[in-house]
């Protein structure tokens, strides 16, 4: 049973449209425009959806929170604007990438796929401790533990409930220091529950959000509305 469902994912960005543009072409999604300078990206399963939020802030540190892409070729990323910084290694088989505002994602490349749309692998958090936020997570959302564990990384598989195939965390030495850019959206019908289970509420619903804005057990700020309201 879970606590919560999956909503959205969103973006934060300092130049919107622009970003959705990106996300939307590499992920072969539609992007509409909303009234408070936003955009909703959505495919023909109106459940996958992506927001992309206009923020004053501009990205100061790495994203601790990123979408992790398989794709034919890097071209059409390239095209697209995205920048490789980094090839694979004999550790790790994928590509780190920057988007057009310089977030940080991963691009695995798979033979028999066209460049693009990629296809969503993967939202990836860095964790203090990866075991005990897939266990969190796992418990909130109703997924359970990747069939054939890892020793460096904890995952979830999403079993088609979540619009990408894993949720993983990952251990890092350095420690949060900033609102993450992306995070996700539950729909809940109490957060109470959140709260009893180890979440902070962060900000209540007010007269400018009719939402929950809460944190994790490590900080990663999540956003939980009524389900009424998805």
């Amino acid at each position: 049973m879970s606590v919560a469902t999956w909503h959205a994912l969103c973006m934060d960005a300092s130049h919107a449209g622009r970003l959705a543009a990106f996300w939307s072409a590499a992920l072969g999604m539609s992007s509409t425009a909303l009234d408070d300078g936003g955009y909703r990206l959505v495919n023909d399963d109106e459940r996958v959806q992506i927001w992309v939020d206009p923020v004053p802030e501009p990205k100061t540190v790495k994203h601790r929170v990123h979408l992790d892409v398989q794709v034919g070729s890097l071209d059409g990323l390239h095209e697209l604007g995205a920048t490789a910084l980094r090839p694979p290694t004999d550790e790790d088989e994928w590509w780190v990438m920057q988007d057009v505002e310089g977030g940080e994602f991963c691009a695995f490349l798979r033979e028999g796929m066209a460049s693009l749309p990629g296809h969503r692998l993967a939202v990836v958090v860095d964790s203090v401790d990866p075991y005990a936020q897939v266990a969190w997570w796992g418990e909130i959302l109703g997924l359970q533990r990747e069939r054939e564990p890892q020793g460096h990384y904890a995952a979830l598989e999403t079993m088609g409930r979540l619009p990408f195939d894993y949720l993983c965390f990952v251990p890092v030495p350095e420690p949060k220091t900033a609102k993450n850019r992306i995070h996700w959206d539950v729909l809940c019908p109490d957060v109470d529950v959140l709260v009893a289970r180890g979440a902070r509420i962060l900000r209540e619903p007010d007269d400018e959000i009719s939402w929950h804005i809460m944190a994790d057990p490590e900080g990663n700020e999540f956003c939980a509305f009524a389900p009424h309201r998805g």
